[in-house]
């Protein structure tokens, strides 16, 4: 084991070890081992600089130094002696404290709530919608028609605010799938040295859920920062990132026909690293939506809005060229705050009654020229240049 590994290593025992007497109520035992965490932490810091994981063991350090701020508020003024819980309010032991922590640390990744996103309601995009169809819906409905198995990593790849979350939130909607929704910058920073174990619990959940006969998706959003190339990787991240690799391995393995899918998403798609990247079997480029696809947004987003007659939503398609499909939401969000305001401003947004004017042209247009696109141009030819390398449909 590496020095910066031992340093990781010890900085994550201490901070078990003091979460584990907190929760005992043993608070200066705590603050003890708190500190002892946020000086190996420092240290690891200052034997790696350039370590891109400083910024989340500096967080993980400061979040320490504040819980040693409230312990030693409730500490006694003329004694440094622990001041223990009452036998009785005391929790089992530490096993089960360590236990506690850990699912509760789980349980703030994972989103489980099950999207409500129709299969209408992502715009444009078919290509994408097809390639999906073909690795996930089929599959499911007709399990006899596959032979050879399907592709059972997906990665969803373009610029922010495309439709990458909506897609796959709209699959797991469609085919009645159990969700599970984590951030992949989470994984990595929620707990040092446990992020292993995160990924593990992650898969083996999604694991129960296909086996019992309804399909799994595991949704990993930013997957850049759990799969990104490393030049200067430390202990945990390369833990973590081997054991995704055995994870997505046993879930492509051909003798287990589990309707379980891993579907990741990124902005940057080009800091892959390539062990990852043959894993996704299926490489779907989310782009930006065309004239075509930027005029349902806009009808879809309008649909609620009170417009004049002279809105020319064929105009706005336009207008609105290199915009994402969350822009154009904001668009129709911003023109619609305007009138607000104006209603507000006038005196009457208390009055239940009072409705705000209908929306002109005149107002999206102020919009646009007040907007520009969250996607830089320049960015848009990187993403066309992985695509031709490496697409997989």
């Amino acid at each position: 084991m590496g020095a910066a590994e031992e340093l990781e290593s010890a900085a994550t025992n201490y901070a078990r070890e003091a979460v584990n007497l907190d929760q005992q109520g043993a608070r200066g035992m705590a603050v003890a081992s708190y500190q002892r965490a946020i000086e190996i932490l420092l240290k690891l810091i200052r034997v790696h600089p350039d370590y891109e994981l400083n910024k989340v063991y500096m967080q993980r350090a400061t979040a320490y130094q504040n819980r040693i701020k409230e312990l030693q508020n409730h500490l006694p003024r003329d004694s440094q002696v622990p001041e223990e819980r009452p036998p009785e309010t005391r929790p089992a032991g530490p096993a089960g404290s360590a236990e506690a922590a850990r699912k509760g640390s789980y349980d703030e990744l994972v989103l489980r709530e099950k999207p409500n996103v129709k299969w209408d309601e992502v715009v444009g995009l078919e290509e994408a919608k097809i390639a999906v169809k073909e690795a996930i819906i089929y599959p499911s409905q007709r399990p006899d028609l596959f032979p050879l198995g399907w592709p059972r990593g997906i990665l969803l790849f373009g610029p922010p605010g495309c439709g990458k979350t909506l897609l796959a939130a709209a699959v797991a909607t469609e085919i009645d799938a159990t969700f599970i929704s984590v951030d992949a910058a989470s994984i990595m920073s929620k707990w040092l040295g446990e992020a292993e174990q995160n990924v593990a619990r992650l898969f083996a959940s999604a694991r129960r859920a296909a086996q019992e006969g309804r399909p799994a998706i595991v949704f990993i959003d930013e997957l850049d920062s759990l799969m990104g190339r490393r030049s200067n990787e430390v202990g945990g991240e390369a833990r973590v990132r081997n054991q995704f690799l055995k994870e997505m391995d046993g879930i492509m393995d051909k003798g287990v026909n589990l309707h379980l899918y891993v579907i990741g998403s990124t902005n940057k798609p080009w800091e892959l690293d390539w062990p990852f990247i043959r894993r996704f079997q299926k490489r779907i480029f989310v782009p930006l939506p065309d004239a075509r696809a930027r005029l349902a947004l806009l009808r879809l987003n309008s649909e609620h809005l009170r417009l004049e007659s002279d809105v020319d939503l064929n105009e706005l398609a336009r207008w609105s060229e290199g915009f994402s499909g969350s822009d154009i939401r904001d668009i129709c969000q911003s023109a619609q705050l305007r009138v607000i305001r104006e209603l507000f401003e006038s005196g009457r947004g208390d009055d239940r009654q009072a409705k705000p004017r209908t929306l002109s042209m005149k107002d999206f247009h102020g919009i646009l020229e007040e907007r520009r696109p969250s996607v830089s141009p320049d960015m848009l030819p990187l993403y066309h240049r992985w695509y031709e390398a490496f697409k997989a449909l």
